[in-house]
């Protein structure tokens, strides 16, 4: 649509008559979505940022600070490194997250205390073991 207002004619008519050309045409007919209900995320109030809010949950992005993230890498890695199917897989998760924490221990973020120590690889093999041997 390129066309301007004309001078004279109410905004409310000009864009009314714009939107009526527009369904003559047949240009609403074929719209992803068309007649699909609204998804279930859809909040009664206006929020400018819903774009971006959908667009990371759907990548997967986090709005956290970054101690908070590490935080929860941190517990999800522990999780994973005690289901690992071998104790070399187990070390290899919780070193990883261990250089992490170390970094963030040492050049602390802006935002909350990271609260995490490294992990105790030794514990974390122990846990795995015992957790193996009640199966």
């Amino acid at each position: 649509m390129t066309e301007r207002k004309p001078p004279g004619v109410d905004f409310e008519s000009w864009v009314d008559k714009q939107i009526r050309d527009a369904e003559a045409r047949g240009e609403f007919d074929r719209l992803p979505g068309a007649g699909a209900p609204l998804p279930p995320d859809v909040e009664s109030t206006y929020d400018e940022l819903w774009w971006v809010k959908r667009k990371m949950a759907r990548e997967g992005f986090s709005v956290l600070p970054p101690a908070l993230a590490l935080r929860k890498e941190a517990e999800d890695a522990l999780e994973a490194a005690l289901a690992a199917p071998s104790e070399r897989i187990l070390r290899k998760i919780i070193d990883e997250v261990n250089v992490k924490i170390r970094d963030m221990m040492f050049k602390p973020p802006p935002g909350p205390p990271l609260g995490k120590k490294p992990y105790d690889v030794e514990d974390v093999v122990r846990q795995w073991r015992e957790s193996r041997a009640d199966h």
